[in-house]
Parts: C-alpha cells; sequence; structure tokens
C-alpha cells in the first residue's frame, strides 16, 4: 500500500511518501502551514496514488497529548473531510531528531537543513510506521491508531 505521511506543524508540514511494497520511504517536500496546505496535501495524494496518510502525532514522553497533539487531530479531522482515504496516527515523538541525525552527514548550511527538516521528519515517521506494521506488534507499545470520524 503506498503510505502519505504528514508531519504537521503549526508553520511548516512535512511530507514523505513509501513506495507500494512498503519498503523505501521517500522525504518529499516541506509545505507551508497556511491556507493552501490542504490543497498541497491533497495534489500530493493525487499525484503520487496515495492509498492512505499516516500522521505523525506528538506524545509527550509520559504518553499524554498536548497542545500540539491537540492541533494535530484537529487538523487531521479536516483533512478527513476532504478525503476518502484512510488517515492512521503514529507516535512521532522521536523523528526530529532521528531527522536531524540523518542530515548531520550532509553538506548542508543551518538553513537548508531547516527546509529539509520537515520532510525526512515525516520520512522517518512512516519509516517507524512501516516496521511496526511489517512486525504486527499488537501490544501496548504498538503507538498506531486509527482515525475514527465519528
Amino acid at each position: 500500500m503506498r503510505f502519505l505521511a504528514i508531519d504537521y506543524g503549526n508553520k511548516r508540514t512535512g511530507l514523505a511518501v513509501c513506495d507500494n511494497s512498503e519498503t523505501i520511504t521517500s522525504p518529499l517536500e516541506v509545505a507551508v502551514s497556511d491556507g493552501s496546505l490542504f490543497d498541497r496535501i491533497l495534489s500530493v495524494i493525487r499525484r503520487e496514488q496515495a492509498q492512505a496518510v499516516v500522521i505523525g502525532l506528538p506524545l509527550n514522553m509520559d504518553d499524554t497529548e498536548g497542545p500540539q497533539a491537540k492541533r494535530t487531530r484537529e487538523f487531521a479531522a479536516k483533512l478527513r473531510q476532504k478525503i476518502d482515504i484512510p488517515i492512521e496516527f503514529f507516535d512521532e515523538r522521536l523523528s526530529s531528531f532521528a531527522a536531524e541525525d540523518r542530515l548531520v552527514d550532509l553538506d548542508l548550511t543551518r538553513k537548508g537543513k531547516k527546509k529539509r527538516l520537515d520532510a525526512v521528519a515525516a520520512a522517518a515517521i512512516l519509516e517507524a510506521f512501516l516496521e511496526t506494521r511489517r512486525n504486527k506488534k499488537a501490544s501496548t507499545t504498538d503507538h498506531t491508531e486509527s482515525f475514527d470520524n465519528t
């Protein structure tokens, strides 16, 4: 299945996608989180032929949800009204750290890294989601959650 991962942020939103075999993830782009964000995401869903969306849910280290998690859920609820493919949440707690580690070896300026960071973070979220999916863990350490529109 082809997934689109979204690392939603107040200013910037990272997008990444995987191949149909769910083995290769690729950072796509960083979109500005403004009035055109939903149109941008819809365009990417069509272009990439995404069959489902994974949204990083920023949980606190104690598994509670803070203000950004609430904003992310509100964003997902609005997105749900615009698409007819499944949306799933996935714990993104350490995705930014993983993304920063991946960018360390690249010869980029600080500004260049910042421009790519959110898309690389979305790819890290998607990789972790796919790994969990492959392992088919049903334990409580599996922080995958389906979005229910009810």
